[in-house]
């Protein structure tokens, strides 16, 4: 009971502090193609409470007029706003960019839907703060650009990296490692594809819920197995891993969900957006282990091999109280917007 109680007795503490990620969560951009010179504009900023919002601006090719004008309103952490724009001689081949992007430490999201059903997607940050609008982007463009797209979801995604580097830890052998990480892959894999392409609809602040408490759970596990009594997921780590993989994916799915699909190249997208995921976590792993084999071998230079598995089981219990503590933070924080 010790250690439940130690993971909840922080949480008060967390909780009274202001949230920090704010700035992190990605804005949005969205451009509906509705005649050749209109477009219906979505632009969803970052935003804390009612009144404050991130700084950041959308800036259009110059001759861009307003058709009547622009509706904004502040709700779910961000200051939503809509405009119906209008160019002549239209903006295929012209240069958006958002002004104040480079002084933040957040990214948007941009989908561009033309008329005949052509989807561009596009991932501003502070170091790219522009892109052009294109016709119709090509088979090779929309791979390049959903790859990109899924590596940079799994490096942003903390909870699923959370989630992974727990499951490292408790079973450090590289080669159940890989069995683990490969039934993971294979779970969320199989959701991802099916709740991209509307076979299956879970709600998206439950699953980021539940997502948080496999985190705790995992951890919880670490601190079992390191004393001395392992339960299932020490056991066979394969198969929580591919429970808690299912789930996972529609959590990707939900990120993916904010960005669209192109409707010319749907499997390529889903493939590539795949495959980016899957790049991003194999290199993760593959840094903790070598981070790990690393720190062994200085180790063994100075320690006794006791004292160096008595060292790495509390470094273990160490990190599993960190992920734990963070994960319960992040539970309270999404199953609190449940009754907002």
């Amino acid at each position: 009971m010790n250690r439940y109680r130690f993971l909840l007795t922080v949480l008060a503490a967390l909780l009274a502090t202001p949230a920090f990620t704010d700035e992190l969560r990605p804005g949005y951009l969205e451009m509906r193609q509705t005649s050749p010179g209109a477009y219906d504009l979505l632009f969803k900023i970052p935003a804390r409470g009612d009144d404050l919002r991130l700084a950041i601006y959308v800036k259009l090719p110059e001759g861009t007029q307003d058709v009547g004008p622009p509706r904004g309103s502040f709700g779910d952490g961000a200051y939503v706003e809509r405009r119906t724009i209008r160019r002549d001689g239209g903006l295929i081949g012209q240069a958006v960019s958002i002004e104040g992007l480079s002084a933040t430490s957040t990214d948007v999201l941009v989908r561009i839907e033309s008329l005949a059903g052509a989807t561009q997607t596009e991932r501003l940050s502070p170091t790219k703060t522009a892109f052009i609008i294109q016709a119709v982007p090509s088979v090779g463009e929309v791979a390049a650009t959903y790859l990109g797209l899924g590596v940079e979801h799994i490096f942003f995604g903390f909870d699923h990296l959370l989630f992974v580097l727990a499951l490292v830890i408790l079973v450090r052998d590289w080669r159940r490692v890989a069995v683990t990480v490969t039934a993971f892959t294979i779970a969320h894999s199989t959701t991802l594809a099916a709740a991209t392409l509307g076979f299956v609809n879970v709600p998206r602040p439950p699953v980021e819920a539940t997502i948080a408490l496999s985190i705790m759970l995992v951890s919880v596990e670490i601190l079992n197995a390191r004393g001395g009594k392992p339960g299932l997921t020490a056991r066979l780590p394969w198969l929580v891993a591919f429970s808690f993989g299912l789930l996972h994916g529609f959590g990707f799915a939900g990120a993916l969900a904010e960005v669209g699909l192109p409707q010319h190249a749907i499997p390529v997208a889903l493939l590539f957006f795949n495959l980016g995921v899957e790049t991003g976590q194999l290199a993760f792993v593959a840094a903790v282990l070598t981070a790990g084999g690393l720190f062994r071998t200085a180790m063994a230079l100075r320690l006794e091999p006791a004292l160096i598995q008595h060292t790495l089981n509390r470094l273990d219990v160490i990190a599993a109280y960190a992920i734990g503590t963070v994960a319960a933070f992040w539970l309270i924080e999404r199953t609190s917007s449940f009754f907002v």
